[in-house]
């Protein structure tokens, strides 16, 4: 149970001898932490990842503060959680010595311990131009923080211009709801964002945002280093990233129900015979977001239920072998824990209401919902609406919204449009590159819609079976059924609707979308 206000003062007199000893300002224990929820992904094997449950809590408001603490400990091993507010910076973060640590000036040294807990609580725990690093390190757990701008040249520098950095038998290391980023590429003095290297074993990265940077980060330091993973990324935002989003030398990762949004260069790279899974993920205006770039020694990927949206492919060559236009599988990739799987399509507004520091720690249960981990009055998810079957004989009245709108999907077979579904031409349609998909009607403004008409092209009737409607902006759906028609539910506003197409029984071809409000 939290200490009180009072018990708490008692707490940090006790310890007020100690930190004059380490030459820095008073630390703060207590019993409670703020982490929260369990570990996800492949951090969950190999004996699990628990940071430092069941240690001592302490606070800290300075790096040194985070050194003195890991050095106070009996041992390099004693479980402890940091619980860190403020902001951490060159001026505040100095080298501690103890038995029980390895740190360093300039940068928070993860180094030689285990079983230890970073996390922020508060109004936030900001590390400004300052990374963290993790050497011969395990059962690491860093959680609600914000790490910006770690350069390694010009001035400040700090570990390497990493700034989460990961290196020399490192393993079961889960990062959480941290926001990662940079003002720019290597030519303006950073790095990676999230480094892999030299024996990194077991790690989870989930509900994340990496952004603003010239690398996201890499498994892999040479073509040489293979003894990395395995690897989740899991509920990530990826955002104006020129490349490595990640970049995979060997091993195994999962990406899973990741946004991946301004990629420039390239995405997922999969290299020297790596193995993805690339699982229910949203690409969205960005270049060869997936396959094997810059060398010759190819990697694999299995892929399942991605949406790619305005994403451009290079042309294939020598070094260069990109997944798409119309990506398929080139492996299969054996996944050995259990995970609660977003639809790709609600993917970009889960994440803006969940990943990065200081979003409340939220995750989804699977259902599109974002929601606090282990809630302590649990209620059962919102049920999708009742299946209804559409009837295609009786359209509605009134103006045809489409007209005049925008429209995307998640693929399109060769010689069909996204715009044929907007243009009142029966003769041309849409058709998905596989037998599902979907496709979408947008908006530059909030529009209300309670019906939709599904047309089918007239060599293709029947074709449609399983869908669901899904108000793009929430995710929320509104409807599901099969077959084609009219398909009605209650007015909604929002700027972009979904016809999810999830079962058929031939080549869908829609030739018209139609949308009316209320």
């Amino acid at each position: 149970m939290t200490k009180t206000a009072a018990a708490r003062l008692t707490a940090a007199g006790a310890t007020l001898a100690l930190a004059g000893a380490l030459g820095v300002t008073a630390l703060w224990t207590h019993d409670a932490h703020a982490a929260t929820g369990s570990a996800t992904g492949f951090a969950t094997q190999n004996g699990g990842t628990t940071g430092g449950a069941g240690g001592e809590t302490v606070r800290a408001t300075t790096g040194t503060q985070i050194h003195a603490a890991l050095c106070d400990r009996a041992a390099s091993d004693t479980p402890i959680v940091i619980e860190v507010e403020g902001t951490i910076n060159h001026g505040n973060t100095s080298k501690v010595s103890g038995s029980s640590c390895n740190t360093a000036d300039d940068v928070i040294e993860l180094k030689e311990i285990s079983n230890v807990t970073l996390v922020g609580i508060g109004a936030g725990a900001l590390f400004d131009q300052l990374g963290i690093h993790i050497r011969d390190s395990s059962n690491i757990i860093i959680q609600n923080v914000h790490v910006r701008n770690v350069k390694k040249s010009g001035s400040p520098t700090s570990n390497g211009g990493d700034a989460i950095g990961m290196e020399k038998d490192v393993s079961n290391v889960w990062v959480d709801h941290v926001t990662l980023e940079a003002s720019g590429g290597e030519d303006d003095g950073y790095d990676a964002l999230f480094d892999m290297k030299n024996n990194t074993r077991y790690v989870t990265l989930s509900y994340s945002i990496l952004r603003n940077s010239g690398r996201g980060g890499l498994v892999g330091s040479s073509d040489s280093d293979t003894g990395n993973g395995p690897v989740t990324y899991h509920h990530n935002l990826y955002q104006n990233i020129d490349s490595r989003a990640p970049l995979l030398r060997a091993g195994t990762a999962h990406t899973y129900n990741n946004h991946f949004v301004g990629i420039t260069k390239s995405g997922i790279n999969s290299r020297v015979g790596a193995q993805v899974k690339v699982d229910h993920n949203y690409f969205e205006d960005s270049k060869d977001v997936l396959g094997t770039f810059y060398t010759d020694k190819g990697g694999d990927w299995e892929v399942d239920g991605n949406i790619f949206d305005n994403v451009t492919w290079s042309s294939p060559g020598s070094d260069n072998n990109p997944a798409g236009p119309n990506p398929t599988s080139t492996t299969t990739v054996a996944i050995p824990y259990s995970y609660d799987l977003d639809d790709a399509s609600c993917v970009p507004n889960l994440l803006a209401a969940t990943a990065g520091a200081n979003k409340g720690n939220q995750v989804s249960d699977g259902s599109c919902t974002p929601q606090n981990p282990d809630p302590t009055d649990p209620t059962e998810p919102t049920p999708d609406p009742e299946p209804t079957d559409p009837e295609p004989t009786d359209p509605p009245t009134g103006t045809n919204l489409s007209i005049g709108a925008g429209s995307d999907g998640s693929s399109k077979a060769s010689g069909t449009s996204y715009g044929d579904v907007r243009d009142g031409d029966m003769s041309s349609f849409w058709s998905p590159s596989g037998s599902t998909g979907r496709i979408s009607v947008k908006w530059g403004s909030d529009t209300t819609v309670s019906s939709i008409n599904v047309r089918e092209a007239a060599d293709a009737v029947g074709n449609i079976g399983s869908w669901r409607v899904v108000n793009n902006d929430t995710g929320a759906v509104l409807a599901t059924g099969s077959g084609a028609g009219v398909i009605t539910f209650p007015a909604t506003t929002l700027r972009k609707i979904n016809f999810e197409i999830t079962g058929s029984t031939g080549t869908p071809k829609v030739a018209e979308l139609e949308t009316y409000g209320g």
